[in-house]
């Protein structure tokens, strides 16, 4: 199977021009996630992401893809890990997938059917994996445990990963990963948290 996935990059490159921060919306019900949606969007975060651990979480996803319809806007599925998953989302109609950690079969599965995927990585070996595989955008996972002198660290061997810092990253925090090296931050609690709210138009800014 074919490992050219420059369209994958692409895709990623361009959904994050203007903005470096992307929600994930896990565990909430079709209302509010829905709701968190428009919220982000409001804010000018493009990317949403909302994770499929678990069959009961698709009413959830088709909630923002709806919402993301009535906004001209894109959703993506998190926490895919299997090609079935990979199948079930495309289908829904989502526009990117995210995954916790790295497989094989995914990302030639999404290679192969144009659909951007974004593996996660927690060690320098799952990089060159990654990065075989033709994939340089990766979520590193758990940020907040791996901490920000993590990126410092495995930004010298590999200058060009665009690594989206993923897992316990908050608003308090975000700069210290931006500056340690991360592209984009995820956030998860910040749109229902008043003093993170609160502090988002900021980070945006910079």
């Amino acid at each position: 199977m074919s490992t050219d996935t420059q369209p994958t990059a692409s895709w990623f490159d361009e959904a994050f021009t203007e903005r470096d921060v992307m929600v994930i919306l896990r565990g909430r019900s079709p209302g509010a996630t829905a709701s968190l949606c428009h919220r982000a969007w409001d804010l000018g975060i493009a990317q949403v992401e909302v994770p499929v651990q678990s069959p009961d979480a698709m009413p959830s996803l088709l909630a923002a893809i709806a919402a993301g319809a009535e906004r001209g806007r894109q959703v993506g599925a998190g926490t895919v890990t299997s090609v079935e998953q990979l199948e079930m989302v495309a289908n829904a109609g989502v526009s990117f997938t995210v995954a916790p950690g790295l497989d094989e079969d995914v990302i030639r599965w999404s290679t192969d059917h144009g659909l951007p995927h974004l593996p996660g990585v927690s060690t320098p070996s799952e990089i060159q994996r990654a990065l075989r595989l033709g994939s340089p955008w990766l979520k590193v996972f758990p940020a907040s445990v791996l901490g920000p002198e993590w990126f410092r660290a495995v930004r010298a061997p590999f200058p060009h990963l665009r690594m989206v810092a993923t897992g316990g990253v908050t608003t308090d925090t975000a700069r210290r990963y931006h500056d340690a090296g991360a592209r984009v931050i995820s956030l998860g609690s910040a749109l229902e948290d008043e003093r993170q709210l609160e502090a988002l138009p900021e980070l945006l800014r910079r």
